[in-house]
């Protein structure tokens, strides 16, 4: 089980992740929806196309911009379609079960 971890607590967790450039991107439904918000930032990737992100809050504390994901991936990125991957201080971690 793979499991992303920030504050202490567990914020998206998935049997399998889709790595990319050493980054774990999450199915969407695994994200526990209560600690993301929408973000307007905004970057673009030469061959993934424009990422969209999220920031995080757990217990009051927030993470900005801490997930991204591809709304429309390039052809060449279909595979991390409805994935999110994180950053600043998200711990990835997989366990067994």
């Amino acid at each position: 089980m793979m499991r992303a971890i920030w504050n202490g607590t567990v914020i998206a967790e998935a049997p399998w992740t889709v790595e990319v450039e050493g980054n774990h991107y999450f199915p969407v439904e695994s994200l526990k929806r209560e600690f993301f918000s929408e973000s307007s930032h905004h970057t673009v990737c030469p061959w993934k196309g424009i990422a969209s992100y999220y920031s995080v809050t757990v217990d009051g504390k927030e993470n900005p911009d801490a997930a991204w994901y591809y709304p429309k991936p390039s052809p060449l990125a279909r595979k991390i379609k409805d994935h999110v991957a994180f950053w600043h201080g998200v711990e990835i971690e997989s366990s067994p079960e």
